[in-house]
Order: C-alpha cells, then sequence, then structure tokens
C-alpha cells in the first residue's frame, strides 16, 4: 500500500517564504546529513566560538546539528529556529543528553522558535552570531535578507563577529529529474530512498529543489514531498550588505580550514565585526 503526502499546490511556481518545506524535511535531515555533509563546518564553529567570550547565537539551528557540540564543547549557545519540527528534534537530543552521563553541557543550550527576520531578543544580547551553511540563502526574496541582517545588527553587540557561510553558486547547478542521490536504512527502521529534482529561476537567482522520500517499511511504501529553495548571494554581494547594516569584514574565506576565498572556492564563509 502506497501512502502520498502532498503539499497543497500554491498559485505560484515559487514559495511565498523560504521557509517552506523545513517542517516536512525535519525527519529527514538528519538521515540525509550523516550521508552527504561530511564537512569539516562543525569544528570550525567549534574554533571560532569558543574565542566570543560570551554568549552565541545560532541562526537555524534546526535539528541541533551545529549547536549541540559547540554546547558540548563550551560555547554558551542559544539556537534559533522558525520551524517547530527541527526543534523538536533538537530539543529530544538535549533530553537525551540529560538523562546520560556527561550531559551537564545541555545546561549552555537554549533553543528557541522565532524568524531570523525579527529576532526575539534584546539589544546587544550577543557576543558572536553564527549563520553556518547556507541558512542566509534560505531567505528567498531581497528585503527578507535586510531584515535578517538588521535584526542581526541590533542583537550583536558593538565589536561582535557575525560569521556567514553560503553555499556558492546554486544557480550554477544542472536541472534535472527525478535523480535518486541517496538510500538506505534509518533509524526507525525504514528504508528510505531520496528521488530528487531540480529547476532554476535564473532572474531570481533562486534554485528549487523537489524532494519526494519515499519510505518502505516491508510491505508499505509512504511519500513524503516537499520544495526546498535556496537563492544565490554572490560573495561581494553579501559584503556590500554586511557593510550597509553595519559590520566590517574582517576575513573572506574559502575552506574550513581558513584558506583565503577566491572564485573557485568550494565554500564562502564571510566574517564580519559589528562597527
Amino acid at each position: 500500500m502506497r501512502v502520498s503526502s502532498r503539499p497543497k499546490s500554491p498559485a505560484s511556481r515559487l514559495p511565498r517564504e523560504g521557509w517552506h518545506g523545513w517542517d516536512q524535511y525535519a525527519p529527514f535531515y538528519d538521515w540525509e546529513n550523516a550521508r552527504t555533509v561530511g564537512r569539516a563546518d562543525v569544528a570550525f564553529w567549534q574554533r571560532i566560538a569558543l574565542g566570543a567570550r560570551g554568549p552565541v547565537l545560532e541562526l537555524g539551528c534546526g535539528t541541533g546539528r551545529i549547536s549541540l557540540p559547540l554546547a558540548r564543547a563550551g560555547v554558551s549557545l542559544v539556537g534559533v529556529d522558525r520551524s517547530a519540527p527541527m526543534l523538536a528534534r533538537a530539543r529530544q537530543k538535549v533530553q537525551r543528553a540529560r538523562r546520560g552521563r556527561g550531559g551537564r553541557w545541555a545546561g549552555r543550550l537554549l533553543l528557541v522558535r522565532g524568524d531570523i527576520r525579527a529576532l526575539p531578543f534584546g539589544v546587544s544580547r550577543f557576543r558572536m552570531v553564527l549563520a553556518p551553511y547556507g541558512v542566509l540563502q534560505s531567505l528567498v526574496r531581497p528585503r527578507d535578507l535586510s531584515a535578517a541582517l538588521d535584526a542581526v545588527a541590533r542583537v550583536i553587540a558593538p565589536g561582535g563577529i557575525f560569521g556567514v557561510d553560503l553555499v556558492p553558486d546554486v544557480p550554477a547547478w544542472q536541472e534535472y529529474r527525478n535523480r535518486i542521490p541517496l538510500r538506505g536504512p534509518a533509524a526507525s527502521g525504514a528504508h528510505v530512498t531520496l528521488v530528487e529534482s531540480v529547476r532554476q529561476d535564473r532572474r531570481r537567482r533562486l534554485t528549487i529543489f523537489e524532494q519526494c522520500y519515499q519510505q518502505r517499511r516491508g510491505q508499505h511504501t509512504s511519500e513524503h514531498r516537499f520544495e526546498l529553495t535556496f537563492r544565490t548571494i554572490p560573495v561581494r554581494a553579501m559584503v556590500e550588505r554586511l557593510q550597509r547594516a553595519g559590520f566590517a569584514v574582517s576575513a573572506v574565506l574559502g575552506d574550513y580550514r581558513g584558506r583565503p576565498w577566491d572564485e573557485r572556492a568550494d565554500v564562502w564563509i564571510i566574517l564580519a565585526k559589528r562597527v
């Protein structure tokens, strides 16, 4: 038997908000990242955050992939995310840690539901703000990015560091239909297959990922369909936006070992200081 979970068809092919799809993504986020993220970003952000000398805010903390390791390493961290299902999974991990040995670090982590365009925190509360793994690229309209940068500028203390990690040039990705990039067992006991399609809106510099996760348990298969949209923000454009928001860019890096950025870099990292 096959059960299909499909989102309602929007009037437009483009999402009204960049956060659309992330609630549906929550059950599969950790499964996918365990197979693809093989990145050194966690260790990189640990090194950066341990030098903050004060509380750190992570934008789009999701299921806690970065925020939990940072708290374990000794960082006093607040993670904010709009998706309640994503945060629920992060809180489950924290609760398991509290019940086990060595879970004292959980007291250093606070998880908050909120919109990164209107951060629910006081002025100058944080010594550092992190925007890892392309989270700012889920802001699909220029005014959304402006609102988020203004919100960060308000909650970060003068002299505090804002770290931004961008996914390089997603509009250069080829369009395709119904590829299977990933499959394998899940912790729930199901066998999961990701069927993915990509389409481009090059005028708006948007890349739309149509995701279909198929879960099979015995003879029963369910499908979960949703879309994720990302906006390309070139490094030079982001530097200009940060400067207009009240930041002075101190470094632009091309990998998680700290090497300088160039156009061919695998990652785009910007570190900026609140003026």
